[in-house]
């Protein structure tokens, strides 16, 4: 009984399905920019893009509202499309 109570009071209340698939498209979004930072030839730049990116997605990390969390992952998907054609140019 205390396991379920600690875990319960660490993650916080049950997710509903809708932030729950919210949430897994952010997260993997976010794992498919970070493995496309990757293809940065100059490691300075991978790495100052690489923390940009952190820092965006830890910025936004307390938003509840699916519509702006739904805003959000598309206006990143919008900007990483950008970023991909450019990543591609260099």
């Amino acid at each position: 009984m205390l396991r379920t109570f600690s875990t319960r009071r660490r993650l916080g209340g049950a997710l509903s399905l809708d932030h729950f698939l919210q949430r897994t498209r952010v997260l993997a979004f976010y794992r498919t920019v970070l493995r496309g930072t990757g293809h940065i030839a100059d490691a300075r730049t991978r790495a100052e893009t690489r923390r940009y990116v952190r820092d965006e997605f830890e910025r936004h990390r307390n938003v509840t509202d699916i519509a702006h969390i739904r805003y959000l992952l598309s206006t990143g998907k919008t900007e990483w499309e950008s970023m991909e054609r450019y990543i591609g140019g260099m």
